[in-house]
């Protein structure tokens, strides 16, 4: 269906240039990487675990908060629902990009050794859960679930755009799609992450990998919404209090993902156990404690700051700025859970550290380029449409 919002030339050569880009550094830098698989396994498997936990939560975070704008409308939901569904339709290619976890399960954790399982009490009790087929299984049973949630809102929002009212299905599947989405992503976190320290557990940590989700999605939904308002048609429906709205919703889940990490902290401090404890204990020492440091003044307290005020989340380059400090240490968290698994000693940078992320952004941002291409820039059939264009402070 042909609109005035469909994506104009002048940004449809700008979106082509841009895919072109990143598809090909993506795809150079992933074959550089296997090349340094060969060599260094160990290195490579972290890497790219923590590199593919990023952008997974760039397409679930998104899926999310497409399910929650329709529970709760709003004019931030209606001018970046493109830009979610969009994101959230790279979930197939990050289904085959998982394949990679799945081969260097035994390079990444000690539970796929059966003579380190016969040696430990911890893991001959979990061997019945955490062992490789079962851990395939349910990695798949979560796909499939993140991937039907989002090809039920795709299909329904196309036939919305053509005229068949479909809110109410929306609704009907976001509820029940976000919890969903809370169990499979704390499920997950755990079997991918969680494992990695043999002994280590924590009940706060899949709501530490939703809020991440949230700060990783908003973070990049505002990116790129504001990159596609440099030109026509966003650029006559895109406001400075749309821009406002999404801020203070960024501003909420770096307030959320701070509550539950310090939660964490706290339970695990007061709890004094010797089965917690070791996980804090490697990552606040030498190197890795310097890095916690750093995630803690630059995830949380000065994006904090600076989100409070009005004039920077009214204004693109600013809150720009903000965002890309949060998104790369978003990346840099994600590293601090994952590569001290490998390296307890002290932190060793490694040059596949720097071409796993790059290379599966690379891959990344080409395909949401392309779904973002398919589809005009706002949805014609949303039924509040008129008035989230016409919103403002």
């Amino acid at each position: 269906m042909s609109s005035h919002f469909d994506v104009s030339p002048e940004l449809d050569r700008r979106l082509n240039k841009g895919l072109r880009a990143a598809g090909g550094l993506g795809l150079l830098l992933l074959v550089l990487s296997i090349i340094g698989a060969v060599f260094n396994p160990d290195q490579f498997f972290h890497a790219y675990l923590f590199s593919y936990l990023f952008w997974l939560g760039v397409s679930l975070g998104c899926l999310a908060l497409l399910m929650t704008q329709y529970l709760t409308g709003g004019a931030w939901g209606v001018v970046t629902r493109r830009t979610l569904e969009a994101a959230s339709r790279v979930l197939p290619l990050l289904a085959v990009l998982f394949i990679p976890v799945a081969v260097g399960i035994p390079h990444l954790y000690e539970w796929a050794h059966p003579d380190d399982v016969a040696r430990d009490d911890v893991l001959r009790h979990r061997a019945g859960y955490m062992n490789t087929e079962w851990f395939i299984v349910r990695a798949v049973v979560y796909f499939v679930i993140w991937i039907t949630l989002m090809f039920l809102l795709d299909r329904w929002s196309r036939q919305e755009d053509e005229g068949t009212p479909r809110l109410q299905f929306f609704a009907r599947l976001s509820a029940p799609g976000l919890i969903l989405y809370v169990f499979t992503v704390s499920f997950s976190s755990v079997d991918w992450a969680e494992s990695l320290f043999t002994h280590w557990f924590s009940t706060m940590w899949g709501f530490l990998f939703v809020a991440g989700q949230g700060i990783t999605a908003m973070g990049f939904t505002i990116l790129a919404v504001s990159m596609l308002a440099v030109a026509p048609p966003m650029s006559e429906a895109f406001k400075a209090s749309h821009l406002h709205d999404l801020g203070k919703l960024l501003l909420t889940f770096v307030m959320l993902w701070a509550y539950f990490s310090f939660s964490q902290l706290l339970i695990v401090w007061s709890g004094n156990l010797t089965s917690e404890i070791p996980w804090y204990f490697v990552r606040w020492h030498g190197s890795w404690a310097v890095m916690g440091i750093a995630i803690a003044l630059l995830e949380f307290l000065i994006p904090f700051l600076l989100l409070l005020s009005r004039p920077i989340k009214r204004n693109r380059i600013a809150l720009g700025i903000v965002v890309g400090l949060l998104l790369i240490m978003r990346l840099i968290d994600l590293y601090w859970i994952v590569v001290p698994a490998l390296d307890r000693e002290a932190l060793h940078l490694h040059w596949l550290q720097f071409t796993c992320p790059i290379g599966i952004g690379g891959i990344w941002v080409a395909a949401f380029i392309w779904q973002i291409r398919r589809r005009p820039l706002l949805p014609l059939g949303a039924p509040n449409l008129e008035e989230a264009l016409s919103h403002a402070d």
